[in-house]
């Protein structure tokens, strides 16, 4: 199953994070005619924030020990958390089903959107995605494609590296949650804005290449070959 993730609050006309993603999803379909894709949209349907009782019960299940998903309603011991189970079971199922996991990712204020911050957060809920028997992580083998778009350049050895807390937090996040870093693809399209701004015309030029080259790499990540020839993985 491919679960597809879009969290840019512009439509697709305007954002390059959902034409990247469609992409991708445009070459992987027919490779894969039986296999189903779902799809969430977090800016038009946005996951709700956590509230205190789904912290209260998130506790009660970590000084339980490593609870599986299936028992967690035994748990339960309000309306309030049962609500707040009842929103999260379907997300973390949708990732646990979920053979490769396609984010769109636009940076917003040096970081990723809100929409997708409270996915996060509701998915990350104690205990979802270890095996209770080995402790180990059950998204080990699954692959995560995270489409990352930004409007200026924040690449290596760029002047504004420092202020990248896009792909260091994703990196970071996957990596926890137990994603094997050969099944963790960061792809980048920077400079994506600099038809707003005056700028000098190299800027273009690198525009239009980092564009091409995500475009190459998701497609043959699609394909299921890897990044593209040439391309260093992020």
């Amino acid at each position: 199953m491919l679960l597809h993730i879009d969290s840019s609050a512009d439509p697709a006309a305007a954002s390059v994070s959902r034409r990247l993603t469609d992409l991708f999803t445009e070459v992987w379909r027919p490779l894969h005619p039986a296999a189903d894709r779902v799809y969430r949209d977090l800016s038009a349907d946005p996951v709700p924030p956590l509230t205190a009782a789904y912290t209260a019960l998130g506790r009660r299940v970590e000084r339980a020990g490593l609870v599986p998903p299936h028992k967690v309603p035994a748990l339960i011991e309000n309306a309030a958390e049962a609500r707040e189970w009842e929103l999260t079971l379907p997300l973390v199922t949708e990732v646990l089903a979920a053979e490769t996991v396609l984010l769109g990712v636009p940076m917003y204020n040096y970081s990723v959107p809100a929409a997708l911050k409270a996915w996060i957060d509701r998915v990350s809920f104690p205990g979802a995605f270890t095996d209770p028997d080995t402790g180990e992580s059950l998204l080990r083998s699954t692959r995560v494609v995270a489409v990352l778009a930004r409007g200026g350049g924040y690449g290596p050895g760029t002047p504004r590296e420092h202020a990248d807390h896009q792909t260091p937090y994703l990196r970071t996040y996957f990596r926890n949650l137990g994603v094997a870093e050969e099944n963790l693809h960061l792809v980048t399209a920077e400079l994506t804005r600099v038809d707003l701004f005056p700028h000098p015309p190299v800027l273009e030029e690198l525009a239009a290449a980092s564009l091409a080259a995500a475009r190459a790499e998701l497609t043959a990540l699609a394909a299921g070959d890897g990044p593209a020839p040439g391309r260093v993985p992020e």
